[in-house]
């Protein structure tokens, strides 16, 4: 009996430690709109999708009240703007975090506070005042004994660094380092807290189309690419992104820090010059990404290094400024309807899925991975055929998506077999073209 008590202790254990051993993911909750549904909305959309992990870009009350006991961790933000009277005046530090983090703590489950936003790039010259306001509101903290509980770091959009590519060369900027770049490292470490990075393969793709491959930005099938500096072999630029941070960080001593993505993400929209931004690639990268860091394990340099990395963002913001895609980051439109469909959750990724056409690829791309899958494919076309059930709508990508769909049922879902080219991508909730239904098994 004993025997059998510790068997099942062993088992539970065991379950636990292979649970934690994965990634989390997480979203940004951006409200540049007026067309945003309540707070409330908001958090039970969360909840039915299964996102435990929220960021937003202020300590808004009425959504931390809102986010009051619903189970959901967040991460609140001290704007750029209040920078300076953070760093040059305690009192006002200590009277926001009572106002906005010890007055909903724990209730609404505020695990960390993003000073700041992208400080060095932000054109108002803050970035003197960044490691001062992360210090008056760590000492706040303290106050309130909620510096276990809650940690402090600031964002950094990799233009913080000299150099990225190859990973192994990545490096700080030299004006950046002895100003802020180790005293923040030597606050992350002192406070046992995480860097946070935003993380962006889409610009780097859309200013590059023609030396990086688009499979290798969208973490799709691909040889990948074998860093000169270290040897290593990368899948995707997601994880090349990350590794020059972490070089970055190595080349300075600080290798024993870690590093969460509070940004990260891909438009489904763009202007005519914003190259790769639309809705099939916005959902091979964020369904791509959720499924690698999901499925746990870190980056070539890291490889034990889980990431917790938060998608941009939560909806469209219609008052955003800039390129068109500023506008179309979003996971949902403002009715609360999918952009794309993607899983946001394990059970999501085990469950059902389907492969369809992308309409935005183009006739002769359409046709060429129909005529593929319909021929040595080997699909089973037979139900679009004229007068079968389903033939109807008679329209290439309707007849496409079924081929397709039919040839990744058959491959067992693998991964590559809904690619054609690029002119499909996979969805997990059931397609629907007039009456026909998709297989999910043969």
């Amino acid at each position: 009996m004993d025997y059998l008590r510790a068997f099942h202790f062993l088992v539970l254990i065991l379950s636990a430690i292979s649970l934690s051993e994965a990634g989390s993911i997480g979203v940004n909750y951006g409200r540049i709109s007026d067309e945003l549904p309540s707070a409330f909305k908001v958090v039970q959309l969360l909840k039915s999708q299964g996102i435990d992990r929220v960021k937003i870009f202020d300590a808004d009350p009425a959504v931390l009240k809102a986010l009051s006991g619903s189970g959901i961790r967040v991460t609140v933000d001290l704007p750029n703007e209040m920078l300076f009277s953070a760093a040059k005046r305690p009192s006002f530090a200590a009277t926001w975090v009572k106002r906005n983090v010890a007055a909903y703590h724990p209730t609404t489950q505020i695990e960390s506070i993003a000073v700041g936003n992208e400080v060095f790039v932000d054109p108002h010259n803050t970035t003197k005042y960044l490691i001062p306001a992360m210090r008056n509101i760590h000492k706040a903290l303290v106050s309130y004994n909620l510096h276990s509980s809650i940690k402090i770091s600031s964002p950094l959009a990799l233009s913080a660094l000299q150099n990225s590519y190859p990973s192994s060369s990545g490096s700080f900027r030299p004006e950046l380092v002895d100003l802020v770049i180790k005293p923040m490292l030597d606050f992350l470490r002192e406070t046992g807290s995480r860097l946070m990075i935003n993380v962006y393969p889409f610009f780097a793709y859309e200013g590059n189309s023609d030396v990086i491959p688009l499979d290798y930005a969208l973490l799709r099938e691909n040889p990948g690419m074998v860093d000169s500096g270290n040897g290593l072999r990368y899948f995707n630029l997601f994880d090349a992104q990350i590794d020059a941070v972490f070089a970055a960080m190595s080349a300075l001593k600080y290798d024993d820090i870690e590093i969460i993505v509070t940004e990260t993400g891909w438009p489904s929209k763009g202007d005519e010059n914003e190259v790769g931004a639309s809705v099939a690639n916005a959902a091979s990268y964020n369904g791509n990404l959720i499924r690698r860091v999901l499925t746990g394990g870190g980056t070539p340099l890291r490889p034990k290094a889980d990431l917790t990395v938060y998608l941009f963002a939560l909806f469209n913001e219609n008052k955003k400024f800039g390129a068109t895609s500023e506008r179309n980051y979003g996971l949902f439109f403002p009715d609360e309807k999918k952009v794309y469909d993607i899983p946001f959750t394990q059970e999501g990724l085990t469950g059902s899925t389907w492969c369809v056409a992308n309409g935005d690829a183009g006739k002769d791309r359409l046709q060429g991975g129909l005529d593929y899958a319909c021929g040595d494919g080997g699909a089973d076309c037979r139900p679009i055929q004229r007068g079968a059930p389903c033939y109807s709508p008679d329209t290439l990508e309707a007849h496409a998506s079924f081929a397709f769909n039919s040839y990744y049922q058959k491959k067992g879902r693998a991964g590559g077999s809904c690619y054609f080219g690029g002119a499909a991508y996979v969805v997990s909730q059931p397609p629907k073209y007039g009456r026909c239904e998709f297989p999910t098994g043969y």
